[in-house]
């Protein structure tokens, strides 16, 4: 019988796959929302936490059925999806190191109508849900911590909502590449055109089309699924106020205030887990 893998086996492995992804290891990297809580609050929740490498495509929950985990991204994208009785699905939001993926059990609920799933590989952080539950109901300082990120992720959808009605495709896919360039270790990264087209709420063809432009005028490198950021400066400016606005917000809400103290400054990475 296989022995268990250690967290700190399981981080190494994980650090190990991202390298071979092309991802350079960045131990100083981990999930914002771990980086806001208090020492006592994070010292209840690590003994629980277990490093996970997010795969292509890995199902994070499903839609209708009992969320099981919570999720902490350290790097990488999941996408939140509806998909209607027809077959089809559309991307509604996105949750990067800047979050957590299972935002339902924080509101008290473990049922949502949405699927998340990983769009774009990396590395994070998994906890039972029940745990975590019960940890949110007996700290009122972790509780606002996850109350002020659903009020960001909230913001969040809603200022894309109106981004797709007001602002040109081009402006829209700048948009998107910085929000994933900002949760990843590097400026490159897996990025393919189903999802973008997702994203975007386009065909493909039309994902093909700016891409190419973007490509031509040197702000990027696209080929076989992977995106590298040429000029990040020249794609913000680019991109829509919606990158900026979101951001702003998210650094509003998601700052180290005295509502959300932390004695220790330094980052907890994924090889401090366990």
């Amino acid at each position: 019988m296989a022995h268990p893998v250690s967290p700190s086996e399981l981080a190494r492995r994980c650090a190990n796959q991202r390298e071979s992804h092309g991802m350079p290891q960045h131990d100083r990297r981990t999930n914002r929302l771990l980086t806001l809580l208090s020492d006592s609050d994070y010292q209840r929740l690590r003994p629980h936490l277990s490093p996970v490498v997010f795969e292509y495509r890995k199902s994070l929950y499903e839609a209708s059925r009992p969320i099981e985990k919570v999720y902490f991204p350290v790097d990488g994208v999941a996408s939140m999806v509806i998909t209607t009785s027809d077959g089809h699905s559309a991307e509604v939001g996105t949750i990067g190191s800047e979050g957590i993926v299972g935002l339902p059990v924080c509101l008290g609920d473990r049922h949502a109508p949405s699927s998340v799933y990983v769009q774009v590989p990396g590395t994070g952080l998994e906890m039972d849900a029940r745990i975590f539950r019960g940890e949110l109901d007996g700290s009122p300082t972790l509780n606002l911590v996850m109350l002020r990120y659903a009020h960001a992720f909230f913001n969040q959808v809603a200022q894309s909502a109106a981004c797709a009605h007001l602002h040109r495709l081009e402006q829209r896919c700048c948009r998107w590449l910085l929000m994933t360039r900002d949760r990843m270790p590097s400026g490159d990264f897996l990025l393919t055109q189903e999802f973008l087209g997702m994203m975007l709420g386009v065909r493909r063809t039309s994902v093909t089309d700016v891409m190419g432009s973007l490509q031509k005028a040197g702000l990027i490198r696209y080929r076989r699924g992977h995106v590298t950021i040429l000029d990040y400066e020249a794609l913000r400016l680019r991109a829509c106020e919606c990158y900026d606005i979101s951001k702003l917000e998210f650094d509003r809400l998601l700052g180290d205030t005295p509502l959300m103290p932390r004695t220790d400054k330094t980052h907890r990475s994924v090889s401090q887990v366990g």
